[in-house]
C-alpha cells in the first residue's frame, strides 16, 4: 500500500511506518531518479537510518531483499531486534541469509526472472504484493477499517468526501441525509459518524469511546 494512501485514506498517525517514510521522501525520490550505488552494501548505513526514525521495542521493522541477502538489510535487521523491534524478512528465494535475522521470515520463491538479475520483474512485484498485504492487515488491526470500509478515511477532497457518506451509509444503513448530518456533527470523520449512528449517541460520546476502545469501531459502540 503506497505511504500516501497510508496517511489518506486509513489516516495513519504518528509512529507509525507510514509517517517514518515520508520523511525519507527527499532521499527515497533521488534514488527512484538516480540509484544510490553502493547503498546496500553498507549495514552501518541502515543502523544510522533506523536510529534517526527512533525504532524502539514498539516497533516492526520489515527488511525487503529480493535475492535474500543484502548487506543493509541484514544490518538494518539485526540492529532493529537489538532495540527490540520485531523482525521480518521478505525474500525471493529459499533458506534466504535475510530469514535468519527475523523474528517472522517471509520467502517467496519467484523462480529466475526472464532477464537474468533484472528483480524488479517478478522478485519485485512479488514483494510488493506482500508489503500490501502487511500494511493493509496492520491497518485492520490498528482499527482503521469497519467491515471492508476503511472508515478512518481523511475525506480531503470531493471524492472521498462522498466515499465518507456511502461508507456511513453502508456501514449503519441510514439514509443518505441522516449520514451526511452524523458525518457533519462528527467533523468529516466516517468513523466517528458511524459509531454515533450505530451507538445512538452524541459525537462527543462517540468520540470518547473510539478512544476507549483503542478505535475499535465495534469495540466503541459496545462500550458503555
Amino acid at each position: 500500500m503506497p505511504v500516501s494512501e497510508l496517511l489518506s485514506v486509513m489516516n495513519a498517525e504518528d509512529r507509525t511506518v507510514a509517517l517514518a517514510v515520508r520523511d525519507a521522501l527527499p532521499e527515497i525520490g533521488s534514488a527512484v531518479v538516480m540509484a544510490v550505488e553502493g547503498a546496500e552494501d553498507q549495514p552501518a548505513r541502515a543502523i544510522a537510518d533506523l536510529d534517526e526514525t527512533g525504532v524502539n521495542d514498539r516497533d516492526t521493522v520489515v527488511g525487503l531483499a529480493a535475492g535474500g541477502r543484502t548487506p543493509y538489510v541484514v544490518g538494518g535487521l539485526k540492529h532493529a531486534a537489538a532495540k527490540g523491534a520485531v523482525t521480518v524478512s521478505v525474500a525471493c528465494n529459499r533458506d534466504a541469509v535475510v530469514s535468519r535475522y527475523a523474528d517472522i521470515p517471509i520467502e517467496v520463491p519467484t523462480g529466475p526472472e526472464i532477464l537474468t538479475g533484472s528483480t524488479r520483474l517478478k522478485a519485485g512485484t512479488a514483494e510488493k504484493m506482500v508489503c500490501n498485504m502487511l500494511s493493509t492487515a496492520s491497518m485492520v488491526r490498528l482499527g482503521k477499517v469497519y467491515g471492508n470500509l476503511m472508515v478512518d478515511v481523511r475525506a480531503g477532497n470531493d471524492k472521498l468526501v462522498d466515499r465518507a457518506r456511502r461508507m456511513v451509509v453502508q456501514a449503519t444503513g441510514a439514509d443518505s441525509g441522516t449520514a451526511a448530518e452524523a458525518l457533519r456533527a462528527a467533523g468529516g470523520h466516517a468513523k466517528t459518524a458511524v459509531a454515533m449512528l450505530l451507538a445512538h449517541c452524541t459525537a462527543e460520546e462517540a468520540v470518547r469511546r473510539l478512544d476507549q476502545a483503542r478505535g475499535d469501531t465495534r469495540a466503541a459502540v459496545g462500550c458503555r
